[in-house]
């Protein structure tokens, strides 16, 4: 979807509307399959790993919302643009609240939440719900964690990604096994 990576001259790729059009389709087709209410799809108009960005990444994640709005879909997770990559984030001046504010939907955030500042976009009105994908890995218990004040496990990013079944995504302990 992005213009820095769709190079395609036919109808999904140049304008904004084409570079979209294939997402689109398939939720589209997904909604008609299943119903909107089991369908949610997740975006990253902000990020530019392996220099895959966008020149426009608000009117992207606009557009999108606004098209994902008339498909009535029942979230859109998003991942923040101070995650400049997937391992570090940085304080910006672009924000989703514009993105948040178009779609009508669940607002799923993401993007190196800990429990404070989680807590703190959500009581802002920022967004609907907080994800926590690599604190959640490495505390399997992470609401009763939060709920506690509880320390947290540290996930190992060496694990993530590998073929092992077990080690990294099976064996953080739970709160009760640290005490």
């Amino acid at each position: 979807m992005k213009d820095q990576v769709n190079n395609r001259i036919d109808n999904y790729g140049g304008s904004l509307q084409n570079r979209c059009r294939f997402a689109l389709e398939v939720v589209e087709a997904v909604t008609k399959e299943i119903g909107a209410d089991r369908v949610g799809i997740r975006i990253s108009p902000f990020a530019n790993y392996n220099e895959s960005g966008d020149s426009n990444p608000e009117a992207l994640g606009l557009h999108l919302a606004n098209c994902l709005n008339k498909c009535g879909i029942l979230f859109c997770h998003v991942v923040e643009p101070r995650m400049i990559t997937a391992w570090e984030k940085e304080d910006c001046s672009q924000s989703l609240l514009p993105i948040r504010k178009a779609f009508t939907g669940t607002f799923i955030s993401a993007g190196g939440y800990d429990r404070e500042d989680g807590n703190k976009v959500v009581m802002k009105g920022s967004t609907d719900l907080v994800a926590y994908g690599r604190l959640f890995l490495a505390n399997p218990d992470l609401p009763k964690r939060f709920k506690l004040n509880a320390p947290l496990n540290q996930y190992n990013r060496d694990t993530f990604y590998t073929s092992d079944p077990i080690v990294g995504y099976t064996d953080y302990p739970f709160l009760e096994d640290m005490i």
